[in-house]
């Protein structure tokens, strides 16, 4: 099959070079797009051509050597564009095109097998390209349109995409900080277990050898799912994660240790309904109105009475505005859970429902994280 379609180019490109018919060759329009400004804008020169006597010698030579050096020349020719067409342009390698600036902070990090030095000025990471760094090294990746992500010692970090409409890097291991100034979505990292995406902001996510995670946010708010299991982390709170499970349920970072810790066992461990039910007695009675961003996500992570209690518990910290209805957000209707979320003043959740209605990424299948059951570089 690819000797036909080269044969075939060679045809095309042979009839477009010879005499401007046949198929145009991209990579040939490119040259002469480029070496149009040589092109000689004056009046043809003339040549005297003085008169030789023909002999039956120059007359074989007129009539055989022209059209054997014609066809000479549309065999290289022909021969040049079947290269062109085996290996690609000459002119841009895909690599070069997109990537992440990538500087060492301290140590030796590596992309791939290739050490990162001050000396080497500038060096990309591209798509598909792995940095990692050891117990003794760090860097800093960036791009001026998009923002910088810090990569700690001892982490592995994968350039997944990075285009016009998305960036997206895997974290396998490790902590990363990140600070985005790109439009809300465009910028997003996997983890083994959830999928990180910017809103505006800043954070640091980190993911341990089991593939669990947490996220802090620092400025503005980040958005956490796993297969239609949304958290939403604004500045001063942090969510974790666990591998199958998905993010559990945010919170600030000032509450008590008590509630978090009740928190974590109805998120992850509480395997009976009884041990559910204690947990959530817990979360609720020491609630505060700050912690409206709790409720409001256990709203949907409940049910039947548990649900109820979230609600008049939510309800009694931070009173639900007009156009919410009890009924309606025990229906988990979206509208209302909205509005509501909308009344804590954490951010609005319509950036959010744009980005997961219109772009949202399929968080990476677990053959993905397969490095992360590889160790890290020793110290060097």
């Amino acid at each position: 099959m690819l000797e036909e379609r080269n044969a075939k180019a060679q045809e095309t490109a042979g009839d477009y070079l010879w005499d401007g018919s046949g198929q145009p060759d991209p990579q040939i329009q490119h040259l002469e797009k480029m070496l149009v400004n040589f092109r000689h804008s004056g009046a043809t020169p003339g040549f005297a051509i003085p008169a030789v006597e023909k002999t039956p010698a120059s007359t074989f030579t007129n009539r055989f050597w022209l059209p054997s050096f014609a066809t000479a020349t549309i065999v290289v020719l022909m021969l040049t564009a079947s290269v062109i067409l085996r290996r690609g342009p000459l002119y841009l390698d895909a690599g070069e095109s997109s990537g992440w600036n990538v500087a060492r902070i301290e140590g030796t990090p590596q992309i791939g097998q290739k050490f990162i030095t001050d000396e080497q000025g500038n060096t990309k990471l591209r798509v598909g390209q792995t940095l990692e760094t050891n117990a003794f090294s760090s860097a800093n990746i960036s791009d001026r349109d998009l923002g910088e992500v810090r990569v700690d010692p001892n982490s592995r970090v994968r350039l997944l995409q990075a285009d016009g409409d998305r960036n997206r890097i895997q974290l396998d291991i490790g902590t990363i900080h990140a600070v985005i100034w790109a439009p809300p979505g465009q910028f997003v990292v996997d983890t083994p277990s959830a999928v990180a995406i910017d809103l505006g902001c800043a954070y640091t996510l980190k993911v341990s050898p089991d593939g669990s995670g947490t996220i802090r946010t620092t400025l503005g708010w980040v958005g956490f799912h796993l297969n239609g299991r949304d958290s939403f982390i604004p500045a001063g709170a942090m969510c974790p994660t666990y591998p199958h499970v998905g993010p559990g349920t945010p919170y600030f970072e000032d509450a008590p240790k008590a509630f978090r810790n009740a928190l974590t066992q109805l998120d992850f461990s509480a395997t009976t309904e009884e041990a559910r039910a204690s947990a959530l007695k817990m979360v609720l009675s020491m609630a505060r109105p700050r912690d409206g961003l709790t409720l409001w996500h256990l709203l949907s992570r409940t049910n039947g009475r548990n649900r109820e209690l979230v609600y008049d518990r939510f309800a009694a910290l931070v009173p639900p505005p007009p156009s919410v209805t009890r009924d309606g957000v025990l229906q988990l209707q979206n509208v209302m859970l909205d509005a509501w979320w909308n009344a804590l003043g954490l951010g609005d959740i319509s950036v959010w429902r744009f980005w997961e209605q219109s772009s949202s990424p399929t968080p990476a299948s677990s053959t993905q994280f397969i490095k992360k059951q590889m160790p890290l570089k020793q110290a060097r």
